[in-house]
């Protein structure tokens, strides 16, 4: 993906400006990359509680399959998807994050390497020799020529040798879609109503089982969620007093502003209103969403920018409806130009007001899939509102930037907004 810059005048010393707000008693750079990294910890740690409440529904699935133990896995992969998207917002700007990220959210997938699929689905590619491979059915897969065991699907082979086998990122095989995939199965009503329709006998025993392969599917199912949860893992760990992307910010406090605003500009720009919005509405198609199987994707949009605002304001609410809170990103920016923080923080909130009325014309009966369709005028621009107020307050983020006489930045483009030369429109 294509990087855009923001110029600004030089870097802050912003660790020695102290400052009264109406809820803190400070603000520097120190205090407010600590607000950033304690926000962090908090939306991994709910986000391994809530896939360990995943995998306990997949577990009861798999030991006593039925259609209300579907439906309960179904709801919690939907509840888990809740804090993980609101922690996109630290993948860009933090290496390690952004390095780890695809091991949990990589999309879209070529589903067939992972199970059956319907015929119209086609069984080559040019570019994905494993396009139809299914795993699932076979104990032996070719990989870049060579016929590897797939016997036993363990969390290990899912990592170490399916995942973008064959050097191709379309590989998908670990993480949320992987797992998503599995409950919901394929969704084959394109621009149409309806998602993915998987048959909970999928998962049963016997005469039972549809579709063959029943075993092992509940074997792939189990070692997905059980890799999710050691990755979320990792990732917690990360961001404790101790973690390694805790410190890396911590060693610079001047360059987490930068972090934070880099973060929130390219989530903004390029990866959501760009590659995950505007590309799906220019084709029409119903590939281009983010939770396809599910048609959840109008919620993964929402709790994008529902991240990105409780970043810049230094206050998160947790599943238990708690709140991790501190001096802001949003107390600096104030403090150097009142208007251009009162800008941010309005915008911002439309952002999330667009997407909320985007996931409540999806909640009432439209799906995304069927708001991008081409020729659906009105649901169209209820897409498009959306995009507008992420390219809107990207615009304010370099304000802010300005504001803060932070070093040039880069953000995210994508071609789907612009070419690589154009600036801000």
């Amino acid at each position: 993906m294509m990087k855009r810059s923001i110029t600004a005048m030089a870097m802050l010393a912003a660790s020695t400006a102290i400052f009264t707000s109406p809820a803190f008693a400070e603000a520097t750079a120190e205090a407010v990359t600590k607000t950033y990294a304690d926000i962090a910890l908090a939306k991994y740690e709910d986000s391994l509680a809530t896939a360990k409440t995943l995998d306990a529904a997949i577990d009861t699935l798999i030991a006593e399959p039925s259609e209300a133990n579907l439906a309960a896995a179904k709801e919690a992969w939907l509840a888990a998807r809740v804090p993980y998207q609101q922690s996109e917002v630290y993948r860009f700007g933090n290496a390690i994050v952004d390095d780890w990220e695809g091991r949990v959210n990589a999309w879209p997938l070529d589903e067939g390497l992972i199970d059956y699929v319907d015929a119209s689905y086609g069984v080559e590619n040019d570019e994905n020799a494993l396009y139809a491979a299914n795993v699932i059915a076979n104990k032996t897969v070719a990989i870049n020529g060579e016929d590897v065991d797939a016997s036993k699907i363990t969390p290990e082979f899912l990592s170490s040798t399916l995942q973008e086998a064959g050097e191709v990122e379309a590989n998908v095989a670990t993480g949320y879609h992987a797992i998503e995939f599995l409950l919901w199965g394929q969704d084959l009503n394109g621009n149409d109503a309806g998602a993915g329709a998987r048959e909970w006998t999928d998962y049963a025993s016997g005469d039972e089982c549809t579709n063959g392969n029943c075993d092992r599917r509940a074997e792939y199912l189990a070692a997905a969620s059980d890799l999710l949860i050691a990755d979320l893992e990792e990732m917690v760990a990360n961001w404790t007093t101790e973690g390694e992307a805790r410190a890396v910010l911590v060693e610079n406090p001047e360059n987490a502003l930068s972090v934070i605003l880099t973060g929130m500009g390219s989530l903004s720009y390029g990866e959501l209103a760009g590659e995950r919005m505007k590309l799906g509405l220019l084709l029409g198609d119903p590939e281009e969403e983010h939770d396809c199987f599910s048609d959840n994707t109008h919620n993964s949009h929402l709790y994008d920018a529902v991240g990105i605002e409780n970043v810049y304001n230094g206050s998160y609410t947790r599943v238990d409806g708690s709140k991790v809170e501190g001096p802001s990103i949003s107390d600096l920016v104030a403090a150097k130009d009142a208007g251009v923080d009162t800008e941010l923080k309005d915008k911002l909130s439309e952002t999330v007001s667009l997407m909320q009325a985007m996931a409540k014309r999806a909640e009432e009966g439209e799906a995304y899939d069927q708001m991008i369709a081409e020729g659906n005028s009105e649901g169209n621009a209820v897409v498009q509102a959306a995009i507008d107020g992420l390219i809107s307050q990207t615009r304010s983020i370099e304000r802010a930037v300005a504001a803060l006489e932070l070093d040039e930045l880069e953000i995210e483009g994508s071609d789907s907004l612009d070419s690589p030369d154009a600036v801000f429109q």
